[in-house]
């Protein structure tokens, strides 16, 4: 059995646990919310896609 998750919503599901546990308050979210927003826009989204693909695969063939 596959399960496949996005790395958005795997993302997101990280950042409302730390939110709701009181690890990261919410300004805090909003500042990494916002920063990741801005770093897509910039040349280094092509680079961070090609690292989060590759080690997307190298899990996927771990396991």
């Amino acid at each position: 059995m596959t399960i496949t998750i996005t790395a958005l919503a795997l993302f997101g599901l990280l950042l409302a646990l730390l939110i709701r546990f009181r690890a990261v308050g919410v300004p805090a979210a909003v500042v990494a919310l916002l920063f990741g927003f801005y770093l897509s826009r910039t040349g280094a989204a092509d680079s961070i896609d090609q690292i989060m693909a590759a080690l997307a695969d190298a899990v996927n063939d771990a396991g």
